[in-house]
């Protein structure tokens, strides 16, 4: 840069006017860089407000010609087979036996979670060393949320942070079929 023009911008920043030149600019890019993000309607809606969850989509090739079929509606709520554990009594079940690991064998402690989990799960746990797992208190009821039909995780806040289950409902009856844990 030439001296002159290097001594000019010192000169100027140094300056009362130069600092006012500075920050009126500064402002002027953040009043544009506002405006660009509104829509321009002048309604005051900006482009980044939220925006409604996007329907379910799912595909079925002998559906019309592209085989897309959109669902609006909400996942249907949960339902037991008449005499059978709703799917919070299951979540709680099990979560119990999941946190009863103190000073049982892996046996003892896979039979406690036995009765409330899927073929699949409880032969991936079958074998597990109970001292591994990171709770020792189920501290919350369950919360379902529903995914679709016989389908829906339950998160139970244990002592240590939340334990998923997914949960699946063969013929009416609900189990786990997945555990996922997260610190809290």
């Amino acid at each position: 840069m030439p001296r002159i023009l290097e001594r000019g911008l010192t000169g100027l920043f140094r300056s009362r006017w130069g600092v006012a030149l500075v920050i009126a600019v500064l402002v002027l890019a953040v009043v544009g860089i506002g405006r660009l993000f509104a829509d321009g309607s002048g309604d005051g809606k900006q482009l980044l407000d939220p925006v409604s969850p996007a329907p379910t989509v799912s595909v079925d090739p002998s559906h019309d010609d592209d085989g897309v079929i959109v669902d609006d509606e909400p996942p249907p709520s949960p339902t037991a087979k008449p005499g059978t554990a709703t799917p919070e009594a299951v979540a709680y079940a099990f979560s119990s036996a999941w946190v009863d690991h103190k000073n049982v064998s892996s046996k003892a402690w896979h039979d406690g979670i036995l009765p409330n989990s899927t073929k699949n799960l409880s032969e991936e746990l079958n074998g597990v060393d109970p001292a591994d797992v990171p709770a020792d208190q189920v501290v919350g009821r369950p919360t379902i949320v529903p995914v679709g039909d016989g389908l829906v995780n339950a998160v139970v806040t244990v002592n240590s942070g939340k334990l998923t289950l997914q949960m699946v409902a063969p013929d009416g009856k609900w189990l786990v079929d997945g555990v996922d844990w997260e610190a809290a």
